[in-house]
């Protein structure tokens, strides 16, 4: 941190932050690349990644942070005292807040697959000396984590008092204490599942189609030319719908025309929740690469705890954890909803482990985590308090 700022609309932050990159697995550099889940290999791998907090002289008080599907490593702070935008959890992440920078060295990285400055299908082959495309080998969630753990491993961190993520990165905390379990004192799952459901491989897929009708998509080859961002915008427009809840959209929304006093009869958009989406979409395209979005839908989909560390079953996947959790999901979220939650839980306690749950009364569907919640807040801040630090 080289500067200390305070925002008005956010309280106290962690001030100016720099995102920094670690590149590992290169074989010009005499390093093997990484076997992924899927049998292939890729390297050289670059993971962005920034850090906000002190280290403490043992190294005991460094927290992992994993963010969902469309996220980066910028989670809270600004990159100048002029930023106009915090990263994307400083409402939580920061001096005397949830996860207290004053207590806690925070790391977050962009996971693999992403377009966030870490490697993923945006990023040059170094066999080709193109942009992978879909020659980028599909991966899972496991490999995400295999990529952060070689971080913690460069920065010198062999304990996490924590690993705390909602949503797909709710998915990479799970994923952390199944492989590896050792190294975690605590961890904080947020509206998130050990498995997709078919209604949620259901609206990916249409998504994916969405992005993959689109002629500029060219089968993944599109960067020297036009890109596919009508597919990639109807696609964040269908993945957005999921992220809210029939009440938020009929408090918002509700049948309000948009910039009109009566209907158009033709179809640029009647209704405000109309223009609302097509905004979301369009400012998606902005900053997201379509086959990212490809591949880590994939992922997310491919996901399943049970199956990959238990045999196909829960209990056996939670068996050897052996610090505290805590699970957290929300009423309105019916992406993954609360009965998933109760069905960690009910594994967890099975399995021996200190686990507490909370199901937090919440209007605004899945992205409650992302939004203002002071008993969420409390919620983490309190848990941690009572982790211990040996």
């Amino acid at each position: 941190m080289s500067e200390y700022i305070e925002h008005d609309e956010t309280g106290a932050t962690v001030g100016v932050v720099k995102k920094e990159f670690y590149t590992f697995a290169d074989p010009a550099d005499g390093g093997q690349k990484i076997v992924l889940e899927s049998g292939a290999s890729i390297g050289s791998v670059t993971v962005a990644y920034e850090t906000c907090g002190t280290l403490n002289s043992d190294k005991s008080n460094a927290i992992l942070v994993l963010h969902a599907l469309s996220g980066d490593s910028h989670v809270a702070g600004y990159y100048s005292a002029n930023d106009p935008k915090p990263g994307w959890w400083d409402i939580m992440v920061g001096p005397g807040k949830g996860i207290d920078t004053d207590r806690y060295f925070v790391i977050c990285s962009n996971i693999l697959g992403s377009c966030m400055g870490t490697t993923g299908p945006s990023s040059i082959n170094p066999e080709s000396k193109k942009p992978y495309g879909c020659d980028f080998p599909v991966i899972t969630i496991g490999d995400m984590v295999t990529v952060q753990k070689a971080l913690l491993d460069h920065l010198g961190i062999n304990k996490l008092f924590s690993v705390i993520g909602g949503s797909v990165g709710g998915m990479q905390v799970l994923e952390w204490c199944a492989r590896y379990p050792e190294m975690i004192r605590s961890a904080i799952p947020l509206a998130t599942t050990t498995r997709h459901s078919a209604l949620a491989i259901a609206f990916n897929e249409v998504a994916r189609q969405a992005i993959m009708a689109d002629p500029n998509w060219n089968r993944g080859d599109y960067y020297c030319g036009p890109k596919p961002d009508m597919g990639l915008a109807v696609a964040r427009m269908i993945g957005h719908i999921t992220y809210l809840s029939d009440e938020a959209m009929r408090v918002k929304f509700g049948r309000k025309l948009h910039n009109r006093s009566a209907l158009s009869f033709d179809f640029g958009g009647d209704f405000q929740v109309e223009s609302y989406l097509q905004y979301q979409g369009k400012k998606f395209v902005e900053r997201f690469d379509a086959n990212s979005f490809l591949y880590i839908t994939k992922a997310a989909d491919y996901f399943d705890l049970a199956r990959d560390h238990g045999a196909g079953s829960l209990i056996k996947a939670f068996s050897k954890f052996q610090g505290r959790y805590l699970i957290v999901s929300f009423t309105s979220d019916w992406l993954y909803p609360t009965y998933q939650s109760k069905e960690m839980v009910k594994a967890m306690k099975k399995s021996g482990l200190d686990v507490s749950f909370c199901e937090i009364d919440a209007k605004w569907g899945h992205d409650a985590f992302l939004l203002p919640h002071t008993r969420l807040g409390s919620l983490i801040s309190g848990f941690l308090k009572g982790v211990s630090f040996n």
